[in-house]
């Protein structure tokens, strides 16, 4: 047998084994897109596919050999990715509002396969979630101008469900109208309140008028289904896709720091392990302290004596309670170790409720 032969017969034994490899790494895939669905955790995961291609090269000695292997992984990872997608198609992922709004895009940000489903308020999205009917609800958890979403952190003290993902996405406001009208035709602008005060001084500074909506994507609608060249409403540029309006001018909103913050929902807790002294890694609590003098004061102590620093601290007015509250926290780091359930301990003996109500890494969408 020619050295040609032996190459190739190595080949295919090779190939054979690389099949059956192939064939248990996508069942293990199937398992992790599994878990992805329980968690409300997106498919894509650029951190730890980073992770996984820096550790597996390193095992490839000749660099030349090292480059094409890299190159491998890389496909690899996006043949899993696919794979998973697939996987998850028939996953519904809830959202308060209407197609078109901040809220619906976020969804298709963070999840870009599965059927986004709208309901018609942020408690309606939650019970979809609690009950069953959805996998996961995206919800607005505060925005940077406007503050905290207190319906949706009251719903996250007082319900089962569990935050398992945060992301960031930038607000940023379009003048849009119908097809073919011009900016200067324009004498009326139509949008939510906190958009027409967002985009406050290019309103005034062009002179048009105001004309309140429910919100951006109702706007949007409104402009479309009126065929006044004369009304503009401010959205988004997907918004306006959606309902075949033509942007006049884009960016218009004052200030390009303006972004929400989006939490994704799901009945289980997902407790993140690896990487545990990650400092991007995040965690909430969310807790009341008995009527005593210093109660608060120890909660904090009992955190920081752990070792988790504090991110945010709010209270909260509790609804069946008068002028009792409830206090929500974030820290850096992760609980799920030795020190976390220490700490949780010792806080159980100074809080009379105390909920891990999320775990994550926050992830910024543009």
């Amino acid at each position: 047998m020619s050295g040609l032969d032996e190459a190739r017969k190595e080949i295919n034994r090779i190939d054979r084994e690389m099949a059956e490899l192939f064939a248990e790494r996508m069942e293990a895939a199937s398992r992790i897109a599994a878990y992805k669905r329980q968690h409300g955790l997106p498919v894509t995961d650029p951190e730890r596919e980073r992770e996984v291609i820096a550790r597996n090269a390193e095992r490839i000695g000749d660099p030349v050999l090292r480059e094409y292997y890299v190159s491998y992984l890389n496909d690899m990872m996006r043949v899993s990715r696919a794979y998973q997608t697939r996987l998850l198609d028939g996953m519904k992922i809830a959202y308060s509002g209407t197609e078109g709004a901040f809220a619906h895009i976020a969804a298709g940000k963070i999840f870009s396969y599965g059927q986004r489903i709208p309901y018609g308020s942020f408690r309606d999205a939650y019970r979809a979630v609690a009950e069953g009917e959805c996998d996961c609800a995206v919800l607005p958890l505060e925005n940077s101008y406007a503050g905290e979403v207190g319906q949706v952190t009251d719903l996250l003290f007082s319900g089962t469900l569990y935050i398992n993902g945060v992301y960031d996405l930038p607000v940023e406001h379009d003048l849009v109208g119908l097809p073919g009208a011009a900016l200067t035709q324009i004498r009326t602008v139509v949008s939510h309140p906190q958009a027409l005060s967002q985009c406050a001084e290019y309103i005034r500074r062009r002179g048009f008028g105001q004309l309140q909506y429910e919100n951006t994507a109702m706007a949007a609608e409104y402009i479309a289904k009126k065929k006044d060249p004369s009304l503009a409403a401010i959205c988004s540029r997907e918004c306006a896709e959606i309902f075949g309006l033509t942007v006049l001018e884009a960016k218009i909103n004052e200030s390009r720091s303006n972004t929400t913050r989006f939490g994704v929902f799901t009945r289980a807790k997902c407790r993140i392990t690896d990487n545990a002294d990650d400092p991007n890694r995040r965690f909430i609590l969310m807790f009341t302290v008995r009527n005593q003098a210093g109660s608060l004061a120890e909660a904090i102590n009992i955190i920081g004596r752990h070792g988790y620093n504090m991110t945010t601290l709010r209270s909260r007015p509790m609804k069946e309670l008068m002028w009792n509250y409830y206090f929500y926290i974030e820290c850096e780091g992760v609980p799920d170790r030795e020190s976390g359930d220490a700490m949780l301990e010792e806080l159980s003996c100074c809080c009379d409720r105390l909920k891990l109500a999320g775990a994550y890494r926050p992830v910024p969408q543009g």
